[in-house]
């Protein structure tokens, strides 16, 4: 086929250029870049390469006679909904595209209408209340600890391991920091005690990959155990050789279940399609709650890089240019694509 990869290119380091890098956090590195694009050739694809700059609709529109399919792996640039911002573009060219409607992955991205949705649904999610100022009377059925997240950023940016809270006066602090920086609401949620999982969605009909769990036993002493910036960026990096990541995790059936209902659900409220990963983590009770949806979620092909949906694609036997032909034939199916 010929296919249009479109993506958006991170231009800093994290380990050295620490607020620079945050700020590109949802991006990828030029390498991961090329690496998906040599991987695409190599499964007999023409690739005609699209960064989803301010110039894409008119790279799109001119090459539009020249393309069968998008594999959209953009991120979109400024603003809450930046992650609708390809998919409305290619709607409006009537261009196929791998990944979620514009709607379903505005929504993905806000953690809070995703959370919203959930709920009307019965999928379990920690208890959340939203801060728009920071001065807001706090909910009384919210247990301390709680966790403070930006509305609207992916790749755990603006969430760091300080940002776990344990009083009104650390609530208060961080609300209003997170809202200051980041120019949007705080999340503020319940943190669930139990273990962290993440499960991966793939296909038409989707199916959930090997369950992954994500284990926190190499963090430093004193250091919240969950996936905050530094757990994610900062130690989780190759240069550290540690690998923090259990595939299959190890698990009961009846969890096992539980688990995969949640998610499979989750994909069809939300509007999910081809493929999308979710985080998940227990509660008091050992029921599996859903924190949040990444879509398009992180796809480095190095297995260095502890890229989760690779190794769950890895685990159930499916190696890197695999992965990337079943998001593919996901989208040629729904399209009815020849």
């Amino acid at each position: 086929m010929n296919i249009a990869f479109t993506y958006n290119v991170r231009h800093y380091d994290v380990l050295k250029n620490g607020k620079k890098a945050e700020e590109e956090a949802e991006f990828d590195s030029p390498k991961t870049i090329r690496d998906i694009k040599k991987n695409l050739e190599s499964l007999g694809h023409k690739v005609f390469m699209v960064e989803a700059d301010k110039n894409a609709y008119l790279k799109f529109k001119k090459l539009k006679p020249k393309i069968d399919l998008v594999f959209n792996y953009a991120e979109g640039i400024y603003g809450r909904d930046r992650e609708a911002q390809i998919p409305a573009i290619l709607e409006m060219l009537q261009i196929p595209y791998t990944g979620g409607s514009p709607l379903s992955y505005a929504i993905g991205l806000n953690k809070v209408k995703t959370k919203e949705i959930l709920d009307y649904h019965g999928i379990l999610t920690p208890k959340w209340q939203v801060f728009k100022t920071g001065k807001e009377k706090i909910s009384k059925e919210l247990k301390f600890p709680l966790l403070v997240k930006p509305q609207a950023e992916g790749s755990s940016k603006g969430i760091f391991s300080r940002n776990l809270v344990k009083n009104k006066h650390e609530l208060r602090k961080i609300t209003r920091e997170e809202i200051k920086k980041y120019k949007q609401p705080a999340l503020v949620e319940e943190f669930l005690p139990g273990r962290e999982f993440t499960a991966a969605v793939l296909g038409t009909p989707p199916e959930v990959l090997p369950i992954i769990e994500v284990k926190f036993d190499e963090l430093p002493k004193g250091m919240p155990k969950f996936d905050h910036y530094e757990a994610k960026w900062l130690y989780d990096n190759p240069k550290f050789k540690v690998d923090p990541l259990v595939c299959p995790a190890k698990i009961s059936k009846k969890l096992e279940k539980e688990i995969k209902e949640a998610v499979l659900k989750a994909f069809e409220v939300l509007g999910m399609v081809d493929w999308a990963r979710f985080d998940i983590r227990l509660d008091r009770r050992g029921r599996p709650s859903i924190l949040e949806v990444n879509c398009p979620s992180g796809i480095m092909p190095d297995p260095a890089e502890n890229s989760r949906f690779p190794r769950a694609a890895r685990v159930a036997g499916l190696n890197f240019p695999q992965l990337l032909q079943a998001v593919i034939d996901s989208a040629q199916k729904r399209y009815n694509l020849k």
